[in-house]
This record gives structure tokens, sequence and C-alpha cells, in this order.
């Protein structure tokens, strides 16, 4: 798994965009979390019981937010809404977090440069067409799909467009967690082929949702390169991510 950062704010532009606050990012990482933690999968709620109660609460309350693509073709209207609530549900503590670390790194960036409003109407958009295309091409699936990786992926291809110029420190496993660093082009591309790799080898049962991954990147993409054409700014800066966190589970998680 490929860890990566975003290091060394050196330009004025850079600046610049460090100097304001991306309260759309912020906010939907503390809604992620807070969802989580009332939920049953952190483990908190006393009401959802424990031991055997507990799971069969995980399976009820995922199947009910979350996307079942047997379920999503029927016509029924609940149905329809849940590739959007599923973005706000994760299946567990390492899914949560690593979701949320990476979006907490490249999601701000990507805000400052689309604006507030129009930057949430894209994270949930992408996130929601994401979940519709992983689930038309599992249309027979009975597992329940969750997770925000979809959405992420979409911040994530609108950054390769907005920020290829921006250096990428990486942390490959196989290379003893050697710090390297590269352009956001040869690092986000790298990822996204690991994706496809990965989408070739999945099964249809339980597991992460690789599809959702390549079709969020994509969109993300293309609405960048349609969005802002060639007034692009390409700033450098400081952070620090992991790669959206996946596991297999009971659950498809995104």
């Amino acid at each position: 798994m490929l860890c990566t950062m975003i290091s060394n704010w050196s330009t004025t532009v850079g600046r610049a965009i460090r100097g304001h606050s991306a309260p759309v990012t912020y906010g939907l990482i503390a809604l992620c979390c807070l969802i989580f933690v009332i939920g049953p999968a952190a483990g908190f709620n006393p009401t959802y019981g424990t031991g055997d109660e507990l799971l069969v609460a995980q399976r009820a309350y995922f199947r009910r937010w979350g996307v079942v693509p047997t379920e999503l073709f029927d016509g029924a209207p609940r149905a329809a809404l849940t590739p959007a609530t599923a973005l706000f549900i994760h299946g567990s503590w390492l899914h949560l977090l690593g979701n949320m670390l990476f979006f907490y790194v490249f999601g701000a960036m990507a805000e400052e440069r689309m604006g507030h409003v129009e930057f949430a109407l894209f994270y949930v958009g992408c996130g929601y067409l994401a979940l519709l295309g992983y689930a038309a091409a599992n249309a027979e699936s009975p597992q329940s799909l969750v997770g925000a990786s979809g959405a992420i992926s979409a911040v994530l291809g609108a950054f390769l467009y907005l920020f290829p110029k921006a250096r990428v420190t990486s942390l490959f496993p196989f290379l003893f967690f050697l710090p390297l660093r590269f352009p956001a082009w040869v690092v986000l591309p790298f990822w996204a082929a690991l994706q496809w790799l990965a989408a070739g080898r999945s099964t249809s049962g339980p597991g992460v949702a690789y599809l959702a991954h390549l079709v969020g990147f994509s969109l993300g993409f293309v609405y960048a390169w349609v969005r802002f054409g060639r007034t692009t700014a390409t700033p450098s800066r400081g952070a620090t991510a992991g790669p959206p966190a996946e596991q297999p589970g009971q659950l498809d998680r995104e």
C-alpha cells in the first residue's frame, strides 16, 4: 500500500491557499466521524447490544444505509438515495480513519480551488456516480457497499489535474518505507493503476470496491479538466496522508 505526503509549500500561491479555511472538507470529515461513532460499527452505542446482537445490528445498518446493487435497480425510491447515504457510512475504525486522513490532505486544496459550494456538490455528485457505477457493474451482488472512497477518489482525480506539479513524498512498503519524492502526476496515476490491477483481480464477493475508486477518479479528473481548462494553478503544499483505507469484510467498502 502506498502512503503519500505532500510537502513544502514554497510559492506565493501556495501560501495564499494555505491561509484560507476549507469548511466543507472539515465539515464532511466531522460528519462522517460523528455518524460512525453513533452507529453500530464503532461499538460505542449500547443500544445496539453486544456479541451476535451487535453483528446483526451492523448488517441491518449497512443494508439500510449502504448500496445494495440487487435492490438499487428495483425502482424503490429509498434505494435510489443509498448512493448518497453510503458516502457517510464506514465499516470499521481503519476504514474511517484511512479515508478521512486522505480526504483531509487532498480535499482542502481542491476545495480552495473550486470554491466551497461547488466542491460540496462535486464531492457528493461524483461519490454518488462512483457508487452507482459500481452497482451497475455488479447488479447481481447482494452485498452492501459503504464508504467515501469513491468521492475521495474523485478528489484525487481533480487534484491531479489542478495540482499536477505538487511534490508528493511517497512511502513504499516494498522499499522498507523509504521516502521518495515525486510530482503528483507520477504518484496519483500510479495509485490509479494499482486500483485498475486490483479491480481486475477482484471478485463479486465481499471486499474492496476498486471499480468505484476508478470511476470516481476518472470523474474527478474529467470534471476538473472540463471546468477549469487551462486556468489551472499548480502550487506545492505540505501535508500528510495515506491512501483511502479499505478492508475485506462482510460488506463491500469503497
